[in-house]
């Protein structure tokens, strides 16, 4: 019985860190979008080695994921619509992955 105990327990803990990462990930997401509509609105400090090297942070772990529904999705315009759509989809198969493992 108690190894059934520590199983479910290492489950729930496996599943609470993933939800987290989860979470963590979509944050980079928003922030990247926030970042990027700042820079192209002209608001940026130049020659300012912390801002570029957040820049190159966010675009580097952010970019690879977006872009796998840029390919994907037509632009509408001036308006980029995959980061929505990948934040969607993060979510929702995030939320699977995390119920199987916490079973």
């Amino acid at each position: 019985m108690t190894g059934l105990l520590v199983l479910a327990t290492a489950r729930t803990q496996a599943a609470d860190f993933l939800q987290a990462l989860i979470q963590v990930y979509a944050l980079l997401i928003v922030a990247w979008v926030l970042v990027s509509l700042v820079q192209s609105a002209g608001v940026r400090i130049p020659y300012n080695t912390f801002t570029s090297t957040v820049l190159r942070f966010l675009g580097d772990a952010v970019e690879p994921y977006v872009g796998l529904f840029r390919r994907i999705l037509p632009t509408l315009g001036p308006f980029d619509l995959s980061p929505l759509v990948a934040l969607l989809v993060l979510q929702v198969v995030g939320q699977v992955v995390v119920n199987v493992v916490a079973g």
